[in-house]
């Protein structure tokens, strides 16, 4: 009788911790760890990672699809912040590196206007100051020569044939302008009738002013008709030739503000402005140039000096976050919104302007979104972790893109 009793409750014990384990599996409660997630049992226990207690969770209170739930202790431990967005006034500054170079606007070639040999160069060195009307070469030029013969025949025939009907003042003032064409000056045309004045090679002087930067003639060098002598560079205003990749060529404001700072000098910033910016991408590097106009009074600087350029544009209104905020990687550009209590989805965005610690953002969020400032990343790590190393577009937000 005993031993029947004993089956009986026996019996009655096992109906009833299946109807409790039954109970508990349709429940609205599982168990999950603080530190681990992804374990979900339906009793109360252990986690059979780390061997913490498991905690209830809600159901009816869970994460929707492509969301992650955290627990008040992951929060803490992770650091995470949230903030709402908000409009606010953002600009961006570039450092550009660059180099001084003379201002190609400033730059004079001077050149023979007629053929003929170099008996005397007065000027051998590059570097050298050229002031403008300084004697730079002796001309022999027969063709030269023979125009100044044509002039003198005709001073002097007006002389003598003064009251005749032949108009000897346009044949003078004919000889006269192809002198002048051919570089010969205004006194030194005066000067041909001096007996003191003869010679077989002539004078040409400088048309400009400046320091030479390229030396093209040597003594004894036959020249032919345009034929170049050398350069001369003012040193007025040099250019800050910057390179800026294709990248952050959508941030360059044409308009803007530049600075011009040495790093011999670094206390020194000068003021300048952009006068060019290159069309044309260099295929290889996928840098382009633009060029910043730079006074140099007292011609203290020297081109080939380095510099760099910071280019400041102007502060505009728009939604901004901490730049710890966005998430970039190859294929997108992602923020985490908090969508309820511990709850968090990614969002793709568009930004634009970026300051050190801002940046801004163009499309994807709107103002009155709740984002987390601090602890993006490890929200990242968390969701790559749930979802696997390659979720891709699973989860991510698009509907205000």
């Amino acid at each position: 009788m005993k031993y029947l009793e004993i089956i009986l409750l026996s019996v009655i014990t096992v109906a009833c911790t299946q109807k409790i384990k039954k109970v508990t599996l349709n429940g609205n409660v599982y168990y999950t760890c603080s530190m681990h997630p992804q374990v979900m049992e339906p009793n109360p226990g252990n986690c059979p990672i780390c061997g913490m207690e498991l905690i209830p969770v809600q159901k009816s209170k869970g994460p929707k699809p492509g969301e992650i739930l955290l627990s008040d202790q992951q929060i803490q431990l992770g650091n995470i912040h949230s903030d709402t967005i908000r409009n606010g006034a953002i600009g961006n500054k570039l450092v550009l590196t660059a180099t001084l170079n003379f201002d190609a606007m400033k730059t004079t070639s001077v050149s023979t206007r007629i053929t003929g040999r170099i008996e005397k160069l007065y000027y051998k060195n590059i570097g050298d100051y050229v002031s403008k009307g300084s004697l730079l070469i002796e001309l022999y030029s027969e063709e030269l020569n023979n125009a100044k013969q044509e002039y003198l025949l005709a001073v002097e025939r007006q002389k003598v044939l003064d009251n005749s009907q032949i108009d000897f003042r346009q044949l003078i003032e004919s000889a006269k302008n192809k002198l002048l064409l051919w570089g010969m000056t205004e006194s030194q045309i005066s000067g041909l009738t001096k007996k003191d004045q003869g010679g077989l090679t002539t004078s040409i002087y400088s048309s400009g002013a400046g320091y030479i930067t390229e030396l093209n003639a040597r003594e004894g060098d036959y020249l032919m008709e345009g034929g170049s002598i050398l350069k001369l560079a003012d040193l007025s205003n040099l250019w800050a030739e910057a390179q800026v990749y294709t990248s952050e060529l959508a941030t360059i404001n044409r308009y803007a503000t530049a600075t011009v700072q040495l790093p011999d000098q670094p206390e020194k910033q000068i003021k300048g402005k952009i006068e060019f910016v290159n069309p044309e991408i260099n295929s290889s590097t996928r840098i382009n140039l633009i060029r910043v106009n730079v006074p140099n009074p007292g011609n203290l600087l020297k081109p080939g000096m380095p510099a760099y350029v910071t280019i400041e544009n102007p502060a505009s209104s728009s939604l901004v976050l901490p730049i710890d905020a966005v998430i970039r990687n190859q294929d997108m550009v992602l923020v985490w919104v908090q969508t309820g209590i511990n709850t968090f989805k990614s969002k793709m965005v568009v930004t634009g302007l970026e300051s050190e610690n801002q940046v801004q953002i163009l499309s994807g969020l709107k103002e009155g979104d709740v984002v987390v400032t601090r602890g993006a990343y490890l929200l990242q790590s968390e969701n790559i972790f749930r979802n696997g190393n390659s979720p891709g577009m699973s989860g991510h937000d698009m509907s205000t893109m």
